[in-house]
């Protein structure tokens, strides 16, 4: 069975970035920068008041008590035009362009007003509540680096920039198809033994979550001709992604499909639990990923596998961040199989640790969906007991974002 790691390698390797394309500043949440963007302007683009007051020269404040002459105002939005001479003062607001002929701004609160007159309750030095041009940043500069995953903060930014078209890696188009005789649609009544398809549900929505767009191809019967027909409705696609019929019953049927159209088989089988019977290969330019059927079983795969093929189609460096935890229960040592266990955060010790599900069946979806993160055992960890130190995966970080 392979390892983990170079599964990881080998369906990253073929794995090409996305093309670039345009769209607009509010259509780009979300959205993967392709190409650095640079500031076109100063910001600000003169300098300006950073608060309501008076603009003056500085040196004129030094004498206490001196009456200045109020001779005109300068609004957020306009300015005064003209020259500022000794012992004059404009009126100025917030955001206001510094008048011509001054160097700083009384603020209000420090003046007393009669009429045209105006007195200071005392100096100010040059550059007092005053933001100079170029203070938050400057033509050219880089705002905002290739790869940045575009988040409200970054929108706002490039806005400032004077952007409002963002060069962005196109969204890829990921397959969904699930595959099962047992399989009904969500708010369908099963019948018997039959059980409702959750995989793709969860797929769709950790493959829109993480960037790319997902394109449901429905539910498929264990029947050759059927797979292969709906095999062929996912030309055109990034990549496409299976659940079910990965392993070696009678009926699990896709590796035989997609060899049928001609599959390039990279690897079957992976040291890993859940999601030993893991497919990868190539239908010409379609990358083909093969999950097991069981919900556990797709997830834990979709987090280690398949995030980290769109960070690649997506310009983003791949990985999973590792955090590290105290265990409140023990564990027994590990086989030939890295694990991915479900864990719960618990307060114990008198510190927060992390206790695993008692039981990690990978139809369990229900202990899936409430766990807080996955704790991590390579092969052949030796037992762990309370209070020993784990690597884990947390789900609530990892299905938030890429990064």
């Amino acid at each position: 069975m392979l390892p983990v790691a170079e599964a990881q390698a080998r369906i990253l390797a073929p794995l090409r970035t996305m093309p670039v394309e345009w769209v607009a500043l509010p259509e780009a949440l979300g959205r993967v920068l392709a190409q650095d963007l640079l500031a076109r302007r100063d910001q600000p683009p003169v300098a300006v008041s950073a608060m309501d007051g008076y603009a003056v020269r500085a040196a004129d404040t030094e004498e206490a008590g001196r009456v200045f002459r109020l001779v005109g105002e300068a609004p957020a939005g306009g300015s005064f035009q003209g020259l500022v001479g000794p012992f004059e003062t404009v009126r100025i607001f917030t955001g206001a362009p510094l008048p011509a002929g001054t160097d700083a701004v009384q603020i209000q609160e420090n003046a007393t007003v009669a009429g045209d007159e105006v007195r200071f309750d005392g100096p100010v030095a040059p550059g007092a509540f005053v933001r100079p041009a170029g203070l938050d940043f400057t033509l050219g500069w880089k705002g905002l680096a290739a790869g940045t995953v575009l988040d409200p903060r970054a929108l706002g930014l490039a806005a400032a920039m004077g952007h409002l078209w963002l060069p962005v890696r196109r969204r890829p188009r990921i397959g969904l198809l699930a595959t099962g005789n047992e399989l009904r649609w969500p708010g369908e009544t099963p019948e018997g033994s039959q059980i409702v398809s959750s995989n793709t549900t969860t797929l769709a929505a950790m493959v829109s979550g993480w960037g790319a767009i997902p394109v449901d191809l429905g539910i498929c019967p264990d029947e050759s001709a059927a797979l292969i027909e709906r095999l062929r409705d996912a030309a055109g696609l990034d990549l496409l992604v299976t659940t079910g019929g990965a392993s070696v019953g009678d009926y699990d049927l896709v590796q035989a499909a997609l060899e049928a159209e001609g599959l390039a088989l990279d690897f079957w089988k992976i040291a890993m639990r859940p999601g030993k019977p893991l497919l990868f290969g190539s239908l010409g330019a379609l990358h083909v990923l093969g999950f097991p059927g069981n919900p556990v079983s797709t997830g834990v795969c979709a987090i280690v596998f398949l995030r980290a093929a769109l960070q690649r189609m997506l310009g983003l460096p791949p990985g999973l961040r590792h955090g590290e935890a105290r265990l409140a229960n023990a564990l027994a040592a590990n086989d030939r199989r890295q694990d991915y266990l479900r864990g719960f955060r618990v307060r114990g010790g008198g510190e927060d640790r992390v206790e695993t599900a008692g039981r990690q069946d990978s139809s369990m979806f229900a202990t899936f969906a409430a766990a807080d993160v996955l704790v991590v055992r390579s092969p052949f960890d030796p037992p762990k007991a309370p209070g020993d130190t784990v690597a884990i995966v947390d789900l609530r970080e990892v299905l938030a974002s890429l990064r």
